[in-house]
């Protein structure tokens, strides 16, 4: 810092500050009061208290702990034992095993005061919970909405003195070494008789000074909060030992702007002049040159949903807008380019150009559904253009429409009361009832009267509620033998009903005999439902498990192996049957395999397997296994491999990776959509384990060379949808899914 002109600051970033999280434990001060005889009568046990047996000085020790999120970061730390003569002073360093570096934002460092209350046990004496970023006495408890701050406002003199005292340690008032003399004896004193008179306890902690005030930042320099002077927040004493020093480094520090969201007022003026300039009625046919429209197609158009455009990129869409009408890609940009707080712009934009654009793709569409659309013409747009869409094709996005209804209510495809989509769309909503707020769960409720009422007036309407109605009773049966683990034997028969997971599928009850309960924590149970045309259909259901991420990873499963097809590669992809029916509760179309872990404990590889049930012993290149099993396989794990790359799905342990006998093999339940929250440390982002690869042949082998342009073939096709999956993705963001949040996408894709 500059001391000759003090509005010139330099900061550190917490990120790059990489000393060890350390402060000292000094003294406690206050009068401690033994127990009244009142109270030792009544409680006889006091009487072991060490403020009982030694009023003055009893053996106190102090406990300290990291905690962050409700959750320790360090293991708790204490004060070594020390025999006090004439106050509580312990002068005591503690260094955490953590760095600041380190810490997040919601750090916090409880401490406790204990007394001996016995043979071998303590009682706490007081607790206090210091914010390391934030401004906020009982036994620490450390939760976020902590009940023991360390801070309790200025309540007496003493409180005020040492506010003051901390003003003057920093340098922010002037001094004068005689009257500081003065001073600081002067304030001595008050400090005496007002603690003699205080009826509370005062620990003292020495927090480390550091040269330049610290900015808390991530480390990867994403977030930025607060700024955190730790030594400002405590209540230290006059007599400051030396302390840690933070060594100042000659380059640059990068400082987060709070204000850089903002408008600059400034650039909107200038936005506003040259737009109106160039508002005249030879924009109509302003065409870009080759060097422009190279510019506006490579880069600009071509621009992912998440990536935003500068201030330069928007007024040249805007300068070409009536020229971009013919490009199907240039909505969505031309839109994000619009300053929506002009009236005259938005008029021309909507009323004008949104008219007369070309039809869009799905993918688009589907981003103006989006948080970020706020102009009910524009979400009815796209509405309309998703209205082309056959309902097999729909019924790939419903999920996600569901969802945009969050965002204006009147922006949803009615064909769901009409369609076969009209199960699914009721089980969606039915989920979002149970599990949103107030507010929206009451706007669901709208939308399931409405969609009710539109059942209702359709042909046969009174018929598919009463269907409806039916399924609601069969999920509530089926989570009440799931909590209690009773017979299943009250569903051994039933009229013909459409099954909730596959409204196609006509079950008429449960087939006892083969159904099963696993043994695991949730008791998930296997049903085998009789079909009305006498085939079997295989079930789990759940109940106490969020299967809402499962039946998002296995929508995106099948809307890729629908592109992938579309291309003509099949990969024997098997996305299976998924629906979340409750917040914690659902089911999933069981397909018999067994996970790689079990056939390679009983089979020994997974060639023993698959040639078990479909041998040939006349094959060539196929080691004894039939061609049309070998291929599913290599097929099968090109496609997942690819498909789970492309989600950042982990968790893909050896227990969780299926293969049926066919030579199917996909992924099992429990999606973990964002690697860096993978259970498993250091998890690869492709797994091909190594029996899959000896399966094939070896790496050597020409299996696993088709395998290999399968993923690369497969990873090209999919990469040309991109923003389809990315707007998909990012319209689930506000469904409250464990690790699908905006953050969780930002850093994912």
């Amino acid at each position: 810092m500059d001391k000759d002109n003090r509005d010139d600051f330099t900061f550190a970033k917490l990120s790059d500050l990489k000393l060890p999280v350390t402060f000292r434990i000094s003294q406690l001060e206050g009068t401690r009061k033994p127990h009244p005889f009142t109270e030792l009568l009544e409680k006889p046990d006091l009487r072991f208290h060490g403020v009982q047996q030694s009023p003055e000085l009893s053996d106190l020790y102090v406990t300290c702990q990291l905690v962050a999120d409700n959750k320790p970061l360090t293991i708790p730390f204490r004060t070594s034992y020390k025999a006090f003569k004439k106050d509580y002073t312990w002068n005591e360093w503690i260094t955490f095993p953590i760095r600041y570096c380190d810490l997040p934002m919601s750090s916090q460092v409880t401490f406790t005061v204990w007394d001996i209350s016995g043979p071998r046990s303590a009682i706490p004496v007081g607790g206090s919970t210091f914010r390391l970023f934030g401004k906020n006495y009982r036994e620490a408890d450390g939760s976020i909405e902590t009940t023991t701050p360390s801070k309790i406002g200025t309540r007496d003199e003493m409180g005020r003195l040492e506010k003051l005292v901390k003003k003057y340690e920093r340098g922010d008032m002037p001094k004068s070494d005689w009257l500081d003399a003065m001073a600081f004896r002067k304030i001595s004193e008050i400090h005496a008789v007002e603690t003699d008179k205080s009826e509370n306890l005062f620990l003292y902690i020495d927090l480390p000074r550091f040269d330049f005030p610290v900015i808390f930042c991530e480390p990867d320099g994403t977030s930025s909060a607060s700024t955190s002077s730790a030594a400002a927040q405590a209540q230290v004493p006059p007599v400051v030992p030396q302390q840690p020093s933070f060594i100042a480094d000659t380059s640059l520090w990068q400082v987060i702007d709070p204000d850089i969201a903002r408008e600059n007022p400034v650039e909107d003026k200038h936005r506003r002049l040259v737009r109106s300039h160039r508002s005249s009625p030879y924009d109509r046919e302003l065409k870009p040159n080759a060097k422009i429209r190279d510019e506006l197609s490579v880069r600009n158009l071509n621009y992912a949903p998440s990536q935003p455009l500068t201030s330069e990129e928007k007024d040249l869409i805007w300068k070409f807008r009536f020229y971009l009408t013919r490009d199907k890609r240039g909505l969505t940009k031309f839109l994000k380019s619009v300053t929506w707080r002009d009236p005259s712009e938005v008029k021309q934009a909507v009323e004008e150009l949104l008219p007369q654009w070309t039809e869009i793709d799905t993918d688009d569409a589907l981003e103006l559904l989006g948080p970020n659309t706020v102009d009910s013409r524009v979400r009815a747009f796209a509405v309309k253009q998703l209205s082309r869409a056959d309902d097999d094709e729909l019924l790939l996005y419903l999920l996600q429409l569901v969802q945009a209804l969050k965002f204006e209510s009147a922006a949803g495809d009615q064909r769901s009361s009409r369609s076969t989509t009209s199960n699914r769309f009721h089980w969606y909503l039915m989920v979002e009832v149970a599990i949103e707020d107030r507010v929206i769960k009451k706007m669901y409720g709208r939308v399931v009267y409405n969609f009710m009422q539109k059942i209702v007036e359709s042909e046969g309407g009174a018929e598919r509620r009463d269907l409806m109605r039916r399924q609601g009773e069969l999920i509530d049966t089926l989570a009440k033998r799931a909590r209690d683990l009773h017979s299943k034997n009250s569903l051994a028969s039933m009229s013909p009903l459409p099954l909730p997971l596959n409204a196609r599928v006509m079950v008429t009850g449960v087939i006892a005999e083969k159904s099963s309960v696993f043994k695991s924590n949730m008791f998930p149970m296997l049903l085998y439902f009789q079909c009305a045309d006498g085939s079997e259909y295989p079930l789990i259901f759940k109940d106490g498990d969020d299967m809402r991420q499962d039946q998002l990873v296995i929508q995106l499963f099948t809307l890729m192996d629908r592109l992938l097809r579309k291309e003509n590669l099949d990969l024997k992809l098997s996305p299976y049957d998924v629906l979340a029916t409750g917040a914690s509760q659902g089911m999933a179309q069981f397909i018999p395999s067994k996970t790689i872990a079990a056939i390679v404990s009983e089979y020994g590889t997974l060639l023993n397997y698959l040639r078990a049930h479909y041998p040939d012993e006349g094959s060539v290149g196929t080691y004894g296994v039939e061609p049309g099993v070998i291929d599913t396989f290599v097929r099968s794990c090109a496609g997942y491999c690819v498909v789970t790359y492309l989600l950042g799905v982990g968790d893909r342990h050896l227990d969780n990776l299926l293969l049926a006998p066919d030579g199917h093999f996909f992924h099992g339940s429990r999606f973990w959509i964002h690697p860096r929250r993978d259970p498993k440390p250091l998890a690869p982002p492709v797994k091909v384990c190594k029996e899959m690869y000896d399966a094939m042949g070896g790496v050597q082998s020409v299996h696993y060379t088709r395998f290999k342009n399968f993923c690369f073939t497969a990873f090209t096709i999919l990469r040309k949808s991109a923003n389809l999956i990315l707007n998909l993705v990012t319209l689930m963001v506000d469904a409250n899914i464990p690790h699908i949040k905006h953050r969780d996408v930002h850093e994912q894709y």
